[in-house]
Formats: structure tokens, C-alpha cells, sequence
């Protein structure tokens, strides 16, 4: 593992536009709960999993009854995104921010939704699935933080469901739901960056959800991108020759072996 850590600080140090690949298993070591693990939250709750697929349809066909049922979910408590509210960033967040903040890391592209990198102070991030601390409109594709609407006041006025400022258009989270288009915005925006990435540094996921997964594919496609995975276990990236070679651990413990690598070779 040494050398290969090595060789990884090595590649990120030659690059000249590296970005990362995150997913679960980075946001797993905050302890956020995943959703179909033994103690996961559809484990757990299978009515909140089939509720997870009928919600763009449902959400579709009348925003205004979603936004109600929803609210009122809230109000009892059994709304809820597990224990996201709660987490923190880990070691493998932070170490990511210090790499953009030190010119290695150009850009983020995150499969998850809780905000974690942002709260560990990345700044060119996209968040491909969404965000949960995020509203956005479906017609014009602004983002809002979930403070600047007051839901429970628009619940209680009838006023559901809640309309962008600037368009007017319909409001709904930003999460992307099972059947939802990705947000062109970011579909487009990660495919450029896969395109331009000489480096492509693939941390925690599994990359068996489409169309993220294809990102790895699209640069590998280009021929000139090196493509490293750290993760717990091989995906099919390792077993299809995508990545170039796999880190195999814990990313709170070999992100920060490399970001000392990294330094020790600028000096």
C-alpha cells in the first residue's frame, strides 16, 4: 500500500487538472447511515423505500398534495433523512477541500446529498444527485437553501406548493428522485469535467448507479486521464480496467497518507 500511495501523490503532483469521484463510502465513515446495508434506512423502513419510488411521480402529477403530505410528515417527525442533519465531515472530506485549496484538486463530483463537502470547505463542487439542504426550481434550475422558504408557514396559509422568487416556476428538493432526470446544469457541467481531467480520483463508490458511473468511462475513454480508486473493496471499475490501479481501504486513512506525500514532494 505504500508504494501505491506514493505513486498516487506522485500522479496527483504531475497532473495538470486532477478532480475527485466521491460516493457512499466516504459519507459512510461520518456515520451516515446507507439505505440497504443491515442497518440501513430502507432496511429498516421498506414503506420509506417504496415511498422513495413513487415520489416523482407522485410529486409530478400534483406538487401541491406532495408538498403537503411531506410537510405534515415533518411536523410528526417521520420525514427525515436519517442522521444527516447530524454528520459531520470526516478526515477523507477535509483532506479532499485541503487539495483543492493547495491548486491539486480542481473539482468535486459527489453522488451524495447530505453537504458534507461543502461543509468541509470544498468550493468547486457538483453535486450530481443533489443536495438535502438545497430547494430547486423546476423551470428555471435556481438553487435556494432550505432556510430562505418557510414551509410550515406556507402549510398553515395554504400556500403549498412553494413557487420560485425569480420564475415562479414549482419548488422541489433538490435530491434527485428514482425516475428524475439529472439536472442539466450538472449532468453537463461533470461530463466536461471528466472530459478535461488529465486525473480522476474515485473515492467510496461503488459505481454500479447510472449515469454517474459512467463519468470514470467517459475520461478513460479519452486516453489520457490516470484513474485512481480508493475504496473499500474492487467495483467494476477495477475489474472492467477502468481505474489504473485501486488504494484498497479506508479513505479517512490513505487521503491524508497521500495529501503527505503530496507535500512532501512540492517542498
Amino acid at each position: 500500500m505504500d508504494r501505491l500511495i506514493q505513486k498516487a501523490a506522485r500522479d496527483l503532483v504531475d497532473s495538470q487538472y486532477s478532480i475527485a469521484l466521491t460516493g457512499a463510502g466516504i459519507s459512510t465513515e461520518s456515520g451516515i447511515q446507507d439505505y440497504r446495508g443491515p442497518s440501513g434506512l430502507w432496511t429498516l423502513n421498506p414503506e420509506a423505500e417504496r415511498r422513495a419510488y413513487r415520489s416523482y411521480d407522485e410529486f409530478m402529477k400534483d406538487p401541491g398534495e406532495w408538498w403537503e403530505a411531506t410537510v405534515a410528515n415533518m411536523q410528526k417527525g417521520t420525514f427525515g433523512m436519517g442522521n444527516m442533519s447530524e454528520a459531520e465531515p470526516n478526515a477523507g472530506h477535509y483532506i479532499l477541500a485541503e487539495l483543492e485549496k493547495i491548486g491539486i484538486i480542481k473539482c468535486v463530483i459527489t453522488q451524495n446529498v447530505d453537504s458534507l463537502h461543502e461543509k468541509a470547505g470544498t468550493k468547486n463542487l457538483l453535486e450530481y444527485h443533489g443536495s438535502v439542504v438545497k430547494y430547486r426550481c423546476l423551470s428555471c434550475g435556481k438553487r435556494y437553501r432550505r432556510d430562505e422558504f418557510d414551509m410550515q408557514k406556507l402549510y398553515r396559509e395554504g400556500k403549498l406548493p412553494p413557487l420560485c422568487p425569480e420564475c415562479g416556476g414549482v419548488i422541489k428538493t433538490d435530491g434527485v428522485f428514482f425516475g428524475e432526470p439529472i439536472p442539466s446544469d450538472v449532468a453537463e457541467k461533470s461530463l466536461e469535467e471528466a472530459w478535461k481531467c488529465d486525473l480522476m480520483l474515485i473515492c467510496g463508490t461503488s459505481a454500479v448507479v447510472y449515469p454517474f458511473a459512467a463519468l470514470p468511462r467517459a475520461a478513460k475513454e479519452r486516453g489520457i486521464a490516470v484513474i485512481i480508486e480508493v475504496n473499500a473493496e474492487p467495483t467494476p471499475l477495477t475489474e472492467d480496467g477502468i481505474s489504473d490501479y485501486l488504494i484498497q481501504g479506508m479513505i479517512g486513512e490513505i487521503l491524508p497518507r497521500i495529501l503527505e506525500e503530496v507535500k512532501k514532494l512540492r517542498e
